[in-house]
Parts: structure tokens; C-alpha cells; sequence
């Protein structure tokens, strides 16, 4: 609940003393940074915790509450609160005293406390006037960040709506050039695992880098990487619980809470977790390396939540962020219980990284060509298989083809490109470990023309150019 914009959480300290506090997250940030971690600080400008008319006063509202948020008087003479946040009040980032605000508590951030980044929850309300109307312009917190001293290399992500319905994902969001939280890529891969038939237009759209949300033609000139791809975050179930729950069981103070999010999910024919049989267990393993695989696939910034490479589970509540007890608490047990997975994990972000084909600064285009199990892409109401070749083109990387079978039945791929003794398998979700992937001194040569892929998995080749 946001206080002070300018003060460390107390809580996650050793120390509660102010001043240790504050020197406890900078040596945390310096020892991320010596082990190659940058740090992007979740920032919340969109409220504060004194809520509406009938919330407490901290702060603003004791400065002058017409100052800093959206208000209005009514007849009464009594202020109301606009809430575009879902928390009672929003500040008016038009007022000159916030916008002071918001940059000074972002420069102190990256000045004194060296962090790398942001990432500005419901950040969409930036582009509302202080009537609560969408600027078609825009507004000048957007301006005042962006040319903030020593800003240049700052990395600026947005939730690109906020809580009263303004969604302005991809080119319509005012920041330039700032990277997205990309919810319709969430939306059509949840669905697509989940089973949903006649998504593989979709698909495409989001494997290949979201180009339909990001052009670079000249006039929006976006790029892929603008995208944050991801499947879950801290906001909604983790990464199993989409394959383990399809119910919500969100506890507040021993009552039951539902909350209006909606998620696409498939338990693989078992609710929960406890009693699961082994089938369903080795159906949610491979389930959850789908989704991984899938992600690191595709061309944008992928981003997954901690806990997801080793099961991390929230018991099927998928609202916890009141929660401060086991069931939002990182079970660290699950890293040695669900060990391959966590193997599938690391070995697949290796693969990442040693590939740039598969995260360019710009998107596939002719290095690209799509198909369907026997040639053509298959793009009815009803398909749910994919398979695409992506050449290495002029970054001196190996072709790769690529079979999906999102059914619940499994398919036979012809390997529609090139000699099948030219393909070596990286990996195949339906296998266990360790004959799920392979390190890259034990790809599998392919000696036949097709592949069977088993109902609901991915299979990765690659090839020498």
C-alpha cells in the first residue's frame, strides 16, 4: 500500500531502522548487480493507501486532497474521489506537484538507490486529464520522465491500462518506445495450453513478436522487444496452478473471495494438487514446459514468475497479495521435489540466450514460413497444430523448426523443410527427464521424415546452415 514513495518496505529488512533499511536495499542491489542482475522496481503512482472520503489522512490528504488526486465536489461541498485504480482514490498526475513528485521518487530510486528500471502498475491512468478523460495526446508526466537527467538507459515498462477499463496495449499507449506488460500474448497462450480451439492465428501473431500490436513501419516505429511476453505474474495464479485449479480458492480473514479476474485454465482432469494421479502429475509437468517453451520461443522480452521453474503453487488462489502466510510464501522444498522441471527451466533459458535468432531487435520476416502436420498451415475454427521452419538468416545462427500440437491427440508432423538428417532434436515436452531437452553437446540427429508429437506438446529441432 503505497505511504511514501520514497521508502523501503521495513518489513523485508533484517534491520527496521530507517537508515539501515534504506542501506540494506542498496547493498542488495549492488550484490544483484555483481552477479549480472539488473533491478526493476514495481512503482505504484497510480494511489495511495488514504483511500476515498472515507479512508484515513496521512499525507496529501492533509495537504490539500483537490492538490493531488482526481476529485471533484459535489453539491454537499463534499470532495469525490475518482477511482480509476480499484483502490478507492487516483492521483492527478496533471498537477504540477505530482509530476514533481513521481520524477523526484524516480530519480531517487535510480540515483541513490541504483536501480535499473521501472515497471508502473496501471500506468494507463498517466493519460487520463484531471477529468478523468483519455488524452489523445500526450500528457506531461510522460514528457517529465522521459527527459529526467541520466534517464537515457533507464528501463521504462508499462501496465498499459488501469482498473476502470482503459486498455491501450501496443502503439496506443502514450509512452514511446516503453516496453508493455503484453496481456493478449497472457490471454491467447493460456488459452491456446488450456485447449481452446481455432487460436493458431493468434498464436502466430504473438510467437512471432506481436507486430500487429508493435508495427515498425514509420509511423509508430515499435519494435518487438517492447513486448513483455508472459504467461503469469505476481497478478493472478502461478504458472501450476493454471494447470492444477481451474476454481479460484481466494481466502481473506476464513471467508471465501472471488475476484473478477478471469484466466483461461485446464487441471488435466483433476482438481488440485493433493491425491492428483501419477498421469496427471506427468500431464501438468508437461503442461507447464509448453508454456515455457512456447515463451522462450517467442520473439519479445520474455518474463516468467519466481517460483514457476519448480512448481510454486498458491493453492489455487490466484488473488494472494493480502496473503502474508504460506500461501504467498516461496516453498523452497518444491526446487528438489520438481528438480527436472527446474532442469527444463535452466537448460531452455541457456538455449535462449545462445540463440539470437530467437529474440531480434527486429521481427522474423521472410526468415520465416509456417505450416500445418502435411504442409500447409492449418488455420480453421478447429486446428490446434503449428509447426514453423525459422532460418538464422544474417545472424549466423542455426535453423530451427518447430512442431506444436496444442490437442488432446496426437499427430504426426512431416518435417517439411530440408533432408530429415539434417535436423537434430533439442527437445520434446512429452519425454521425462532427461530426454526432455538436451544440452548442446546431446541433440538427438532425426533419422525419418516425420515426427509423431504427442497430444499437448512441443517438439524443437534445429540444423546447421
Amino acid at each position: 500500500m503505497p505511504l511514501n514513495f520514497f521508502a523501503p518496505h521495513s518489513t523485508y529488512a533484517v534491520n527496521a531502522e530507517s537508515r539501515l533499511v534504506r542501506e540494506e536495499f542498496r547493498e542488495m542491489v549492488q550484490e544483484l548487480h555483481r552477479a549480472g542482475i539488473e533491478v526493476i522496481l514495481d512503482v505504484v503512482f497510480n494511489h495511495t493507501c488514504e483511500g476515498d472520503d472515507q479512508g484515513p489522512c496521512y499525507s496529501f490528504k492533509g495537504i490539500g486532497s483537490d492538490m493531488f488526486y482526481m476529485a471533484m465536489r459535489n453539491a454537499e461541498g463534499k470532495l469525490d474521489f475518482a477511482n480509476y485504480s480499484g483502490c478507492g482514490n487516483t492521483l492527478d498526475a496533471n498537477k504540477l506537484a505530482v509530476r514533481k513528485l513521481i520524477v523526484d521518487s524516480l530519480k531517487y530510486w535510480r540515483d541513490q538507490m541504483h536501480v535499473d528500471g521501472f515497471r508502473f502498475d496501471l500506468a494507463s491512468i498517466f493519460a487520463r486529464r484531471s477529468d478523468g478523460s483519455i488524452s489523445p495526446d500526450q500528457t506531461p508526466i510522460f514528457s517529465q520522465i522521459v527527459t529526467a537527467k541520466d534517464f537515457l538507459n533507464v528501463r521504462l515498462i508499462a501496465e498499459p491500462w488501469d482498473a476502470a477499463g482503459t486498455y491501450q496495449l501496443g502503439h496506443s499507449f502514450p509512452g514511446w518506445l516503453w516496453m508493455q506488460w503484453n496481456g493478449l500474448y497472457r490471454d491467447s497462450l493460456q488459452r491456446f495450453i488450456a485447449g481452446e480451439k481455432g487460436m493458431i492465428p493468434e498464436l502466430m501473431s504473438r510467437l512471432y513478436g506481436s507486430a500487429d500490436l508493435f508495427p515498425d513501419g514509420l509511423v509508430h516505429s515499435c519494435r518487438p522487444w517492447q513486448s513483455v511476453n508472459y504467461i503469469t505474474s505476481h497478478d493472478g495464479s502461478t504458472m501450476f496452478d493454471m494447470v492444477a485449479y481451474e476454481g479460484k480458492y481466494n481466502w481473506a480473514n476464513g471467508e471465501r473471495n472471488r475476484d473478477g479476474s478471469h484466466e483461461f485454465k485446464w487441471n488435466c482432469g483433476f482438481e488440485g494438487e493433493r491425491n492428483a494421479p501419477p498421469e496427471v502429475v506427468r500431464l501438468r509437468k508437461q503442461q507447464v514446459k509448453n508454456f515455457i517453451t512456447l515463451l522462450m520461443l517467442s520473439n519479445g522480452s520474455p518474463m516468467f514468475r519466481m517460483g514457476d521453474e519448480f512448481l510454486q503453487t498458491q493453492r489455487g488462489n490466484n488473488n494472494a497479495y493480502n496473503q502474508d502466510n504460506e500461501t504467498s510464501w516461496l516453498d523452497w522444498t518444491r526446487l528438489e521435489r520438481f528438480s527436472d522441471v527446474y532442469r527444463f527451466f535452466k537448460l531452455l533459458i541457456g538455449f535462449r540466450k545462445s540463440h539470437p535468432s530467437l529474440s531480434r531487435s527486429h521481427y522474423w520476416r521472410e526468415d520465416i514460413t509456417w505450416f500445418g502436420p502435411d504442409g500447409p498451415c492449418e488455420m480453421g475454427h478447429d486446428s490446434q497444430v503449428l509447426a514453423y521452419r525459422l532460418l538464422g538468416g544474417d545472424l549466423n545462427d542455426q535453423d530451427f523448426y518447430v512442431m506444436i500440437n496444442g490437442s488432446r491427440s496426437g499427430r504426426e508432423f512431416r518435417i517439411c523443410e530440408g533432408s530429415e538428417l539434417e535436423w537434430k532434436k533439442v527437445l520434446d515436452t512429452s519425454l521425462e527427464s532427461p530426454d526432455d531437452i538436451h544440452g548442446a553437446t546431446g541433440y538427438k540427429p532425426i533419422d525419418a521424415p516425420r515426427y509423431f508429437v504427442a497430444a499437448n506438446s512441443v517438439v524443437v529441432l534445429l540444423r546447421d546452415t
